[in-house]
């Protein structure tokens, strides 16, 4: 029982980053764990995010939704929890994974205006409709969890509805987001170290800077929030590119790809960072494709791909699936993905621009509740 839980909570830990090109949603996870109803379970649970994060992915009809959460520090030592719970929580803070807070209710409502992202939470907000017209203005930016069959379902606080609705990044947003932050407090997981620190301290929180979180805003000023320290502009931020893989006509994963380093694509891709396929495809694609197949670099705005493969890839130009369009790609060749660009590495195996690449077949993602042990998860019945 210990070690299943474990590993959920190893799944759920997948889904929980800071980076603003990919979550989809925010949520305050000292809210969340303590939505009893929709398991009937103890008073506060963290498997409960991971039922919340597996609603989100049904509704958008995707697989691996990230989320955005924040954390009342209380949380950290909350006893509610368990002692193997509390520890995850902690390391997910330390690696900057979620932000620690003092007021999360605020700042879920700033990376939501400043991301344009949806809200999953039951408080209404009204105190701050003024400050953040949209909650009023688009139906479907704060969704309530609720109970449902088979687990949580949503419902938008303005108009009804289930769908979540994301807005336009703010005009701050896109200010904050295109420069490089520091912070000065050592060791800070969110903004780096601008102020010494341990070499342990400098090593956890090496991550991209593009993958930044977005500044807290305090009287105009770029400012931590875990710290409440005032921010050093360290200079434009590198420019990114969200590419998604969609297998089947299922997009099974967003990724970010950056002028700093090449992603490697293939069935079991060598080093960090590269995008793993081989859990979706089935034997014939996995004999295919190779464990290398494709090479993508972001090179002055242009992604440019290489297949490294031994069978080689194809182009679907303008995302065109007829036969007689398909493009074909050498190993050892490279092309500029143009605009609606496609490139497919197996038939129904694709890689594009994730604006560019919808979901279209019936879906059912996979699940980061998969490993719960059931007398865990005591779902309503339909």
């Amino acid at each position: 029982m210990r070690f299943e839980i474990s590993k959920v909570l190893d799944a759920i830990e997948g889904r929980v980053c800071t980076d603003p090109s990919l979550v989809r949603a925010v949520v305050d996870l000292a809210e969340v764990i303590r939505y009893q109803d929709i398991d009937g379970g103890r008073p506060a649970s963290l498997l409960r995010l991971g039922m919340v994060i597996d609603a989100l992915s049904r509704q958008l009809e995707e697989d691996s939704v990230p989320v955005y959460a924040v954390v009342h520090r209380a949380l950290l030592s909350d006893a509610d929890l368990t002692s193997n719970e509390r520890m995850v929580v902690r390391r997910w803070a330390d690696d900057g994974l979620v932000e620690v807070l003092d007021n999360p209710g605020d700042r879920m409502l700033e990376v939501a205006d400043l991301l344009g992202l949806p809200v999953l939470s039951r408080v209404r907000f009204d105190g701050l409709r003024g400050r953040f017209p949209w909650l009023v203005e688009q139906p479907g930016r704060i969704l309530a969890p609720v109970p449902g069959a088979g687990g949580p379902a949503f419902v938008a606080h303005v108009g009804g509805g289930d769908t979540p609705v994301s807005g336009d990044r703010s005009p701050a947003g896109v200010k904050l987001l295109a420069r490089e932050w520091r912070c000065p407090e050592s060791g800070c997981a969110l903004f780096g170290s601008g102020g010494g620190g341990s070499f342990a301290d400098l090593a956890r929180v090496q991550r991209s800077p593009a993958a930044q979180a977005p500044p807290s805003l305090r009287n105009g000023v770029p400012t931590c929030p875990r710290h409440g320290t005032r921010l050093r502009d360290a200079g434009p931020r590198p420019r990114t590119e969200v590419l998604a893989v969609r297998i089947g006509g299922l997009v099974r994963r967003r990724f970010v790809l950056s002028e700093e380093q090449p992603v490697l694509v293939g069935r079991a891709p060598e080093g960090d960072g590269g995008i793993v396929l081989g859990q979706w495809l089935n034997d014939e694609a996995r004999r295919w494709i190779s464990r290398n197949h494709l090479r993508l670099e972001l090179r002055v705005g242009e992604v440019i791909v290489t297949d490294i493969s031994t069978n080689g890839s194809g182009i679907r130009p303008g995302g065109s699936m007829a036969e007689g369009d398909r493009v074909p790609l050498a190993p050892k060749q490279s092309r500029v993905l143009a605009e609606n660009d496609m490139v497919e590495l197996y038939p129904g195996v694709q890689v594009g621009r994730a604006e560019e690449l919808p979901t279209g077949a019936p879906f059912t993602p996979a699940s980061v509740m998969a490993e719960a042990p059931t007398m865990a998860m005591r779902l309503p019945r339909p």
